[in-house]
């Protein structure tokens, strides 16, 4: 799996832990970028361990971070949730600087990091920088052995402008896709062609498709996406056997449902992707099988999202490592889920460590097997904590308990496919009314003033 390219533990570790039915999603081809990646936050990482919290001074330095969820966290829609301003006067200085680390961590994607950098800055009346932005294709920057293939993109937004930022070098879309083979998209009469058009001589052979987040036309996307899958990349001819294993498919974002201004949720990709996966099986009578996972809860946005802590407290001049991690979000299953996931692998990487009596040097796992991260860029965070607000998907409609640590069990698993139903990766490590709360306590456990 992709993962275990990404991650420093071994595979036989990995596996280990990790549920049986997430052990076989995410192959493991994320390539090199991830050396580099982590040799330039060399200097922001330390090999010393159990930093910690207290009292700190003005020559202190902070040992944490956040991962702040965005939709339902700090805005609802385009309105800012009002703690969630009150929380960032917690979290900057009297020159609005932030005094931690925070990256910012969504699984939308129907947009640039620029323009969702500059609606936060709006919202919450401080500087956020790109840099600071993880939508949920961003990981696709380390999948570098797609980046020449033909690969299709599904979804709505820039999503052509963002495969091409991301390193994808042959871009089609479903639109082109459309106008190429008119007689493939039939649901809509009023779009149907009046005349036979002529047969489409030149156009590429499809080599992978990647869904960037949920599309504006279903039932176009559903057709066309199912088109390419049965005929490897050729939708114009006719194949005597359906293929299988098909050409690759990376998705982006499983959520099933997310949350706007309405008062109930809304559908997510995870929907889409529902829909995609079930059509698949009911033609073929075979499972639709992905070459990649990416966004909350996957490993792979949280190990991305690690590194720009690093990156971010390097640039800051904070020279204390960054040891915990604090991930609010408002959705169980992606943002308690993927938290409470990658506190396990850190587990898991620091055992393995411990067993080996590896200190500095450890090797990642997968077909790579010389990749090496170097020797101090490779320390990992001692923990990711998951704090569960009340302002988006999950609402109570009770009192807040008297203590902040209760489990939560959601009773119907919304999560996909391939992420095994684990209730108790979906209990968050806290619980607390809203975005504010959710800094203050940290605070609190960090002895932060």
């Amino acid at each position: 799996m992709a993962l275990c390219c990404l991650v420093t533990v071994s595979k036989a570790a990995w596996r280990k832990w990790l549920p049986e039915a997430q052990r076989s999603i995410v192959p493991a081809r994320a390539e090199g970028l991830w050396a580099s990646l982590w040799r330039s936050s060399s200097s922001s990482s330390s090999s010393s361990r159990g930093f910690a919290g207290r009292p700190l001074g003005i020559t202190q330095t902070p040992t944490f971070g956040f991962l702040f969820d965005i939709d339902g966290v700090l805005v609802r829609g385009r309105h800012a949730i009002p703690a969630a301003r009150e929380a960032f006067q917690k979290l900057t200085d009297s020159n609005g600087q932030l005094r931690v680390p925070v990256v910012f961590v969504t699984n939308a994607g129907n947009c640039f990091r620029h323009a969702k950098a500059q609606e936060l800055s709006s919202a919450l009346g401080l500087e956020v920088s790109p840099e600071q932005i993880i939508l949920s294709h961003s990981p696709l920057l380390l999948f570098r052995q797609f980046h020449e293939k033909c690969v299709l993109v599904s979804g709505q937004g820039p999503i052509e402008e963002n495969a091409r930022n991301l390193g994808f070098q042959n871009v089609i879309t479903i639109e082109a896709l459309r106008k190429a083979y008119p007689l493939l998209d039939m649901v809509d009469q009023s779009r149907r062609p009046k005349e036979l058009p002529p047969p489409t001589t030149d156009f590429p052979t499809i080599e992978g498709v990647i869904l960037f987040g949920e599309p504006v036309r279903w039932e176009t996307n559903l057709q066309l996406i199912i088109d390419v899958l049965l005929s490897n990349g050729n939708p114009g001819a006719e194949l005597s056997a359906v293929p299988y294993p098909h050409i690759p498919v990376l998705a982006c974002n499983m959520d099933l449902l997310w949350m706007a201004e309405a008062k109930m949720p809304r559908f997510g990709h995870g929907t889409f992707l529902l829909c995609l996966e079930n059509i698949y099986r009911k033609v073929t009578g075979r499972e639709l099988k992905y070459e990649a996972l990416i966004g909350k809860p996957s490993i792979v946005t949280y190990h991305y999202a690690e590194y720009l802590i690093k990156q971010q407290a390097e640039k800051q001049g904070w020279e204390s490592p960054i040891c915990r991690l604090y991930a609010v979000g408002d959705n169980p299953m992606s943002d308690i889920y993927g938290a409470n996931l990658y506190n396990s692998y850190l587990k898991a990487a620091h055992q393995t460590q411990a067993q080996a009596g590896v200190r500095g040097s450890m090797v990642a796992a997968g077909p790579q097997k010389d990749f090496n991260l170097g020797n101090d860029s490779n320390v990992l965070m001692e923990s990711c904590e998951s704090i569960l607000v009340c302002t988006g998907v999950y609402r109570h409609h009770r009192d807040m308990p008297p203590v902040s640590n209760v489990c939560v069990r959601d009773t119907v698993f919304h999560g996909h496919r391939d992420f095994c139903f684990d209730p108790s990766l979906m209990e968050a490590s806290y619980v607390v009314q809203d975005v504010n709360e959710a800094v203050k306590l940290a605070f609190e456990k960090e002895t932060w003033s």
